[in-house]
């Protein structure tokens, strides 16, 4: 009998050792891990130069208050302020942390309540992201949420025009909608949210927590459609497996989080320093995310042609290594195939089957993951299921 509270829908696999892009589970068997802790292992399982960094850091000191100097701190500020348009960094322990963070400084920085967010997005679970999350079945059996968010359709040029006033204090959204089903922003749709922000005096806040740190082929996905936000907001992938969240804010906010204003016991220990550091200075370089995106690439590419003939996948959709296999049905039971034949994938709504392998994957895994998901989901195709 557990004595875990049953909030977690488990599978019924235990993953006991990992290394690179490789898992093992209790009984042994191993399986290519195109979860990576959803989008946090991007250098994979264990990476070298991070597991270094901790072991160095473990010998020295773990943990310190807030109160004192933090260069462990600078350093990380520095490598993100320096990939980004941000110029100031607050660090916390998670992605929902650093959503929290954005929204307190949105609404103290304007003076207005009043968020936009977007239907089928994922912000987080605290009270506030919780409600900043455009899904109902998040909101549902928890009161009265937290005033005042409006949700409108994602890519619906037309629908935020008519939103935006000079009471909006934010437009928050995810480039890349990743749990609500893989869904891309167009870049224009993108690009008009930033206009009516500056037009309206709101802020723009843009959630990278999943598509961050290289996770779409460049250090963060709003460079892909060239875009100027006021906040960043990053984590799953920034330590490694290690609980970090930060968030990166423009000039202009700086004075808003003065001292006192807000706070986080273990945001930037010294250990999240350490694995954060080593993880971002391998990520961040030219000739990484390079390859990440020629390795994205190639997999859009054998993804199409190999699963072109299945019927019930309608397309394969998504940005650097956060993919998604749309289909016309749930995909709850190819997902327990997958798994049996040694594939770990996840879901991203009821109809899309996701992809998140550590950007170190070789060319080599994806073709074994291709051939597993093309057996796997033909085996279904066959019994007209």
């Amino acid at each position: 009998m557990s004595a875990l509270f049953p909030n977690y829908a488990r599978w019924d696999i235990e993953i006991v050792e990992g290394k690179g892009t490789k898992v093992i589970d209790k009984n042994g068997k191993e399986y290519l891990d195109f979860i990576a802790g959803i989008a946090v292992c991007n250098l994979g399982h264990r990476p070298p130069k991070v597991q270094k960094a901790i072991e160095e850091q473990l010998n020295k000191v773990w943990h310190v208050s807030n109160l004192f100097q933090a260069s462990h701190q600078e350093g990380v500020a520095k490598l993100l302020t320096e990939h980004s348009v941000g110029d100031y960094v607050f660090f916390c322990n998670s992605g929902a942390e650093a959503n929290e963070a954005a929204i307190k400084i949105a609404r103290k920085h304007t003076g207005r309540h009043k968020i936009i967010t977007f239907k089928q997005s994922f912000h987080g679970r605290t009270f506030a992201t919780m409600t900043a999350t455009g899904q109902e079945k998040i909101h549902s059996g928890f009161g009265p949420l937290l005033q005042e968010f409006i949700y409108l359709p994602y890519n619906d040029e037309n629908a935020i025009e008519e939103a935006m006033n000079d009471e909006i204090a934010a437009v928050m959204l995810e480039v890349i909608q990743g749990e609500g089903g893989v869904n891309p922003g167009e870049d224009a749709f993108l690009k008009k949210c930033q206009q009516l922000c500056e037009k309206y005096g709101a802020l723009f806040i843009i959630d990278e927590v999943q598509t961050g740190i290289g996770r779409t082929g460049k250090a963060f996905a709003y460079q892909h459609a060239d875009l100027s936000p006021d906040i960043i907001t990053v984590a799953k992938g920034l330590g490694s497996g290690f609980p970090v969240g930060a968030m990166i804010g423009k000039a202009h906010l700086k004075d808003t989080f003065s001292p006192g204003t807000h706070g986080s016991t273990f945001g930037g220990t010294p250990l999240a320093m350490a694995a954060a550091k080593a993880t971002l200075e391998e990520i961040f370089q030219a000739e990484f995310l390079q390859q990440v995106r020629e390795k994205s690439e190639y997999f859009l590419t054998k993804l199409n042609t190999e699963l072109d003939n299945i019927p019930f996948v309608k397309q394969v959709k998504g940005k650097g290594l956060l993919l998604g296999i749309e289909c016309d049905q749930d995909v709850s039971p190819f997902i327990e195939e997958i798994h049996k034949q040694g594939l770990l994938v996840l879901t991203a709504g009821p109809k899309v089957i996701r992809l998140l392998p550590p950007l170190t994957v070789s060319f080599e895994e994806i073709d074994q993951a291709v051939q597993i998901l093309k057996q796997s989901l033909q085996s279904f195709a066959k019994v007209g299921l």
